[in-house]
């Protein structure tokens, strides 16, 4: 497991193109049969995934964790966004369509990837924080959801927003994860944009064509920079810096929080005039 330690705000305006895409970045996420996961300093992240083909594949226990299993001290948030999989968490199986989302409390000793088709696997993005309680391990379907729809096409902003694990939902100890898809024509995320320092937030943006872009906005209102992110490809967000972006198609993007406060309104807004 990787071990990826986060700039602030200080050094982030020195900061190279390469420096900034190095260490706000996750480029190669996404490897088929395999496992990956970075372990992040900031709010002590884990970002992972796990694409299993024609074996399953168990989480392991990493020696940087210093612990007997994964979620001795966590839990785990799983969204496929690939073909239908199943995830085993000790004697429970799960089934996981695409879009749908598996919340992982404290305690289980295994956890368990596979993929109903190798040739169509599925692919599981996996995040983490640490967790002071137990809460059940659920299932939230996307069926089952119900859509937020904001924006309008006038501004490129129509889009859909799903919460999966939230205090209105699948309850956590501090694991907010959800999905927002924008819909044909639309490009702007998070326009205005918003700092939030009581959590960092991480995006995965997919459902991208290969041959397309979204340049993601990042840093404080008046010292932005910008990543130019592709499919499957993770930007991550301190609580000092602004995530937004503008995509040259239409994509879906997966947000996860963690830190002291689940409110998914806790914003602090910006407004577009003040943006530098």
């Amino acid at each position: 497991m990787r071990i990826l330690q986060m700039p602030d705000a200080i050094r982030y305006p020195t900061m190279s193109t390469a420096q900034l895409r190095e260490s706000f970045l996750l480029e190669d996420l996404f490897q088929p049969g395999t496992i990956q996961n970075v372990y992040v300093d900031l709010d002590r992240t884990v970002i992972g995934s796990a694409v299993p083909l024609h074996q399953p594949l168990a989480l392991p226990t990493y020696p940087e964790l210093r612990a007997e299993i994964f979620t001795e001290r966590r839990e785990l948030g799983v969204l496929n966004i690939g073909a239908p999989g199943k995830v085993r968490v000790d004697s429970e199986t799960y089934a996981l369509e695409n879009l749908d989302c598996l919340y992982i409390g404290r305690g289980n000793h295994e956890i368990v990837f596979s993929s109903e088709d190798a040739a169509r696997p599925a692919e599981f993005y996996l995040l983490s924080y640490p967790a002071h309680a137990e809460y059940p391990t659920r299932l939230s379907r996307c069926v089952d959801l119900e859509p937020v729809s904001l924006g309008t096409t006038a501004t490129a902003n129509a889009r859909q927003i799903r919460k999966h694990i939230h205090l209105e939902g699948v309850r956590s100890c501090q694991l907010v994860m959800g999905f927002t898809e924008m819909q044909p024509g639309s490009v702007w995320n998070t326009m205005p944009p918003h700092t939030h320092m009581r959590r960092s937030e991480i995006y995965l943006y997919f459902n991208l064509p290969p041959e397309d872009r979204v340049i993601h906005m990042m840093g404080p209102a008046d010292e932005t920079r910008h990543l130019l992110v592709a499919n499957k490809q993770v930007a991550i967000s301190p609580g000092w810096s602004m995530h937004a972006g503008v995509g040259t198609n239409s994509y879906t993007f997966c947000w996860g929080m963690g830190g002291e406060n689940q409110v998914y309104s806790d914003m602090d807004a910006i407004q577009i005039k003040d943006i530098r």
